[in-house]
């Protein structure tokens, strides 16, 4: 839980909303209804002008109520509930020393206490109501054994049972409103947690799509460049082996333009459209060697199967970089890939004579870990083994 929820809060008034506080004024009327019927009913031998003076009593009290105590009700003070309820004991006394009976209606002044002030004060309140009856009744009369035996107990029970029930349902607010605090705060950190994940989102698309760009749009027009440069150098000694680099380079500009196209239709990449990986890597090698005039073999051990397309993606990208690392820094004279179906796991290959590096010190550049972040999201591993004019290896470990 969060340390913005407080576990310990001051003493507080009961909290009121519309519908809790139409409840309690119409118990309150309920109560004070009953108390005057019962105070006006000709019973025992209390003369009626006592019995209509505790009615005025009682009506004044409603009047009362309307006038102070629902302005308090609607806003809380402590200045204000203290005036309120001085003014309720101070009609209540009376209406007791007129009428016994009136002592009735502590079952609504009770609960109106805890209502209009702070609950440690309403504590303090709900006492005074409820001794009053016991000490109205021992003035008036002067029967202590009554008062002591009978009246005290009823008022302590009074009080101890309004206490209580006041305690229970503070207890039941504060966890309430705790729970309302954890509940919002666990609602403003999924929506913390949903504004993170789409950014992280974004973030991966976008280096997807930076990983798919640099390995066929980059690649593809580095070979255009390439063979556009050997055309024009061929012009003039060889017309014919010119018009062949145009025509390999038209060839590579269509084969990147349906990449480019495949890749804003978010669509498998074109050369694994309607091909296993193992053709794929095949015409991948042809064109290389054509491209190039470095020789590439491309075997594949293990028979073959099919294989999710998320790791052919991620394997034709590895041959592809593999590949364009190999003309474009090694200077290799040949090249191999071999794809490797184990049981257990697929394994890639991708071999040159070339002039070799130091993977410690060499500058990693972008597509090398690219290549690797590709390999790890299919919960792959990546190594490159690698010496200067030793060659390069490039191995690419998928689970199966």
């Amino acid at each position: 839980m969060s340390d913005d929820v407080s576990l310990a809060q001051p003493p507080r008034r009961v909290s009121q909303d519309e519908s809790s506080g139409a409840f309690w004024e119409i118990y309150l009327a309920v109560c004070l209804t009953g108390v005057l019927v019962l105070v006006l009913l000709p019973a025992g031998d209390v003369p009626l002008e006592r019995r209509l003076a505790c009615g005025a009593l009682l009506l004044a009290m409603a009047i009362w109520y309307v006038l102070v105590g629902r302005p308090t009700l609607a806003q809380p003070s402590v200045v204000r509930g203290l005036i309120f309820q001085a003014g309720i004991l101070a009609l209540f006394v009376p209406a007791l020393a007129l009428v016994t009976g009136t002592s009735f209606l502590l079952f609504g002044l009770c609960p109106l206490a805890y209502m209009t002030l702070r609950t440690n004060i309403a504590h303090g309140a709900v006492v005074v109501l409820g001794m009053a009856p016991t000490v109205v009744f021992y003035v008036i009369t002067g029967d202590r054994q009554l008062a002591l035996k009978t009246l005290l107990p009823i008022s302590v029970l009074v009080i101890a049972f309004s206490i209580i029930i006041s305690i229970a349902m503070d207890r039941i607010e504060r966890r309430s409103a705790e729970r309302a605090a954890l509940i919002e705060e666990l609602a403003s950190t999924r929506a913390e947690v949903e504004r993170l994940a789409r950014e992280a989102g974004i973030a991966h698309e976008r280096q997807r799509l930076a990983g798919e760009i640099h390995d066929t749009v980059a690649q593809g027009l580095s070979s255009v460049v390439m063979l556009v440069q050997a055309a024009d150098a061929a012009l003039e000694p060889d017309p014919a082996a010119a018009r062949q680099h145009l025509a390999l380079a038209a060839r590579t500009a269509r084969e990147n333009l349906a990449e480019t196209r495949a890749i804003v239709a978010a669509l498998t990449p074109t050369p694994l459209a309607g091909a296993s990986l193992a053709e794929a890597l095949s015409r991948l090698g042809q064109r290389f060697q054509d491209e190039t005039g470095v020789p590439v073999t491309v075997a594949v051990a293990g028979g073959g199967r099919p294989l999710p397309t998320a790791v052919e993606v991620v394997l034709l990208r590895a041959a592809q970089e593999a590949l364009t690392n190999a003309r474009r820094h090694a200077a290799a004279q040949g090249a191999s890939v071999t794809l490797t179906f184990d049981p257990d796991q697929i394994i890639l290959e991708v071999r040159d004579d070339g002039a070799g590096f130091d993977p410690c010190a060499a500058s990693p550049g972008y597509g090398l870990p690219t290549m690797r972040g590709r390999i790890e999201q299919v919960g792959g591993e990546l190594t490159i083994h690698s010496a200067p004019s030793q060659g390069t290896t490039i191995r690419a470990e998928v689970p199966a």
